[in-house]
């Protein structure tokens, strides 16, 4: 007997028919002797229906009130879960966010986990054998008493947060894929699912581009070593042996549980890139605070940075990369600033993207990227930028390439065979 938490993403609760497949779930871990909270997020599309009225009811609304909207989604389908859940004779209640109360910061919108009290909840497990069907995404400000949201995607978090606040043995996330891939098998095809992979290559594999899993749920999982078990909403439930050692699907945990570290764990990619390039700037002390200052204060994330020095040393040109959703705020700062940074001209570039190789193995490999710029090399890609890390290293290269370069990547590193 263990303690699970199950979160299930918006496409596995749709539907009221998708609801009861998700009973079925839980229904088979309750029946297996577990104690069981789920997390369920707002039905596909309807957050960002919420989102659309909020925009609609006024461009510039009341952050607070936006949150007191879109968390609505994750409570119906909270609810919806719970009367389905009785129906099919199992103990459950629905908990939002402030009952529980899941404490958060007073950031509205994107909101950070606190403090989360799981007393009630375990005293219902020993006591009632209950379920507790839980709103994801959302929470409480102790301080102004409101409702706040995570963020998009955020209903991970919450679900991983809860599993450390309860102690569970696993947090499970299901999904509309089966587990974790050395890449994007749409992109190639002969990607594998992985088994096990450890929190910092996949804390890469999120924030580089993969889409599985949230960033901040990942963080979290890392620092409460609380394994994270990917898994499909779509497999038949009763198909899946509850007692098994690993049923399909990904395990992120913590490296010493991985027998065989790769040097390569998997390929990631973004297309949401753009780049800056900030062209003969004087070079003297103080150029690079004056340039990313104020990206810093207009909240704009910066990604890769390339500076290079003319010969006579008196210029530096310097490239960096931004979110494609962020490259107009971006350039109109940086031509703001005009004055005070003293550049000759502005280059930008928006049919760029990122790809990046990850594998802790790489600690102990010496000549891994150096394969890789040969590789890409032979095949014509030119590179406009690298950045490297212990585990990871990145290179920016024109987005028509994106899907040769990750095919060739991932042969290269033998990621093809099983």
């Amino acid at each position: 007997m263990g303690r699970l938490v199950m979160k299930f993403g918006g496409t596995s609760v749709a539907n009221i028919d998708r609801i009861r497949n998700v009973a079925q779930h839980v229904k088979r871990e309750v029946d297996a002797g577990h104690e069981v909270a789920v997390v369920v997020s707002a039905m596909s599309g309807k957050t960002n229906e919420l989102v659309a009225w909020c925009t609609d009811a006024s461009p510039m609304h009341d952050a607070r009130e936006y949150d007191a909207v879109v968390a609505s989604g994750e409570q119906v389908t909270s609810g919806l879960l719970a009367i389905v859940l009785q129906g099919i004779g199992i103990q459950a209640r629905s908990w939002q966010g402030w009952q529980i109360p899941i404490k958060t910061s007073d950031a509205h919108a994107s909101a950070r986990i606190l403090d989360i009290d799981g007393t009630e909840i375990i005293t219902r497990f020993k006591e009632r054998k209950e379920v507790a069907v839980i709103a994801g995404f959302q929470g409480i400000n102790p301080d102004s008493g409101r409702i706040t949201t995570l963020g998009r995607g955020g209903s991970d978090t919450s679900a991983v947060a809860i599993a450390a606040a309860l102690r569970a043995d696993r947090c499970d996330i299901y999904t509309d894929v089966d587990g974790v891939y050395t890449t994007d098998p749409r992109v190639v095809p002969k990607a594998r699912r992985l088994d096990k992979i450890a929190f910092e290559d996949m804390l890469e594999l999120a924030s580089q581009g993969a889409k599985v899993l949230q960033v901040r749920s990942v963080e979290l999982g890392m620092v409460h070593n609380m394994p994270i078990f990917v898994r499909s909403s779509f497999d038949k439930p009763e198909d899946i042996d509850p007692h098994a050692n690993q049923p399909p699907g990904t395990l992120i945990c913590s490296e010493e549980e991985i027998m065989e570290m790769h040097v390569v764990t998997g390929i990631a990619f973004s297309k949401d890139e753009a780049q800056i390039s900030v062209r003969q700037i004087e070079d003297k002390p103080g150029v690079a605070a004056a340039i990313f200052g104020p990206l810093a204060d207009a909240n704009i994330n910066v990604d890769m940075i390339v500076q290079n020095v003319s010969e006579d040393g008196k210029t530096t040109d310097l490239t960096f990369t931004v979110p494609a959703g962020d490259y107009n705020r971006a350039k109109d700062t940086i031509t703001a600033a005009k004055a005070k940074i003293g550049y000759a001209r502005l280059d930008t570039a928006t049919d760029v993207a990122k790809v990046s190789v990850i594998g802790s193995g790489m600690r102990s490999h010496a000549g891994v990227a150096a394969k890789a710029f040969k590789a890409l090399a032979d095949r014509n890609i030119n590179i406009r930028a690298i950045t490297t890390s212990e585990i990871k290293f990145s290179v920016l290269i024109d987005a028509a390439y994106t899907e040769l370069a990750v095919r060739t990547l991932h042969t290269l590193y033998g990621l093809d065979q099983a």
